[in-house]
């Protein structure tokens, strides 16, 4: 095979890859899917930024810091849950409709519909993200001083690349679930549980034993069960990327932020659970039965 060819099997293969991604992409918004995840977003950004001081009887907008805490605290909960939303039946829902026979019957490779699938979601996250975090970023920054724009700009900065990084793993989850059952309702079910699992009671007992047992655990057995999570290395990267020295910002969480390694390689770490869950995707796609 001479060059030519392989240039052109290259170049037909990223036309089918963004084909299916464009297709993925029109269909979240025609449904609207993107507006609502971004305005929930917004609002639930907006509502801790500018209300979260209500409940201690001031109207008071908090330090970057805490607000960004704040959002972390949220951003884990609400993100994995949409990510899943968005992809539970990207396979399994498919298959029960019989469009996914079809799809096969064109000439494109089983990888080229995961990634086309991935590129479409990846971007409709990430819209979502920027739009949801990047509106109430601009105007904390319009209305701080410049030591505090500052601080927000890098903050948000950090908080929107790791959402979007955080999301995309949740919904390659909700492909490989998807992959693996036969209908949507028991798709729906499996990632609920994991979500439970990974978003609260992993959290639970990770930070039970550290503060329990802490004489016990050692920086590489800790550095270990964080690593396990993605969820966990979200909270670790921003909170060590937003450190403060204000009591309100400080919680049990900051112990997360205490795992030595540094931001580069916290989301490099993120980056391989993305591509690690790619290739299983391909890999469990590629010698399935339809």
């Amino acid at each position: 095979m001479n060059r030519s060819e392989v240039l052109h099997r290259r170049l037909s293969a990223l036309s089918i890859v963004s084909t299916i991604a464009a297709k993925e992409f029109k269909d979240n918004l025609r449904n609207r899917w993107l507006w609502m995840m971004a305005g929930i977003l917004l609002l639930l950004s907006l509502c801790v930024s500018f209300m979260g001081s209500a409940v201690s009887g001031n109207l008071v907008v908090f330090e970057p810091a805490q607000i960004l805490s704040g959002l972390v605290t949220l951003s884990v909960f609400m993100l994995p849950l949409g990510a899943i939303l968005l992809s539970y039946d990207s396979f399994v829902g498919e298959k029960e409709s019989g469009t996914l026979l079809l799809l096969l019957t064109y000439p494109l490779a089983r990888w080229h519909l995961v990634c086309g699938k991935f590129l479409g979601h990846a971007c409709v996250m990430t819209i979502a993200c920027i739009l949801g975090f990047g509106l109430t970023g601009l105007i904390l920054i319009s209305l701080g001083d410049t030591q505090a724009q500052l601080s927000i700009a890098i903050g948000f900065t950090h908080l929107i690349m790791s959402s979007i990084l955080l999301s995309l793993v949740f919904v390659l989850l909700g492909y490989w679930v998807s992959l693996c059952v036969r209908e949507k309702a028991k798709a729906l079910g499996i990632l609920l549980i994991l979500w439970f699992v990974l978003v609260l009671v992993y959290d639970l007992i990770l930070l039970s034993a550290v503060v329990g047992m802490s004489e016990m655990f050692n920086r590489t057995v800790f550095n270990l069960l964080i690593l396990l999570n993605p969820t966990d290395l979200f909270r670790a990267l921003n909170l060590l990327a937003t450190p403060s020295d204000t009591l309100a910002a400080k919680s049990s969480l900051t112990l997360l932020a205490q795992t030595g390694l540094g931001l580069p390689l916290m989301y490099g770490l993120l980056g391989g659970w993305i591509g690690a869950l790619l290739l299983c995707c391909s890999w469990i796609f590629k010698y399935q039965e339809i």
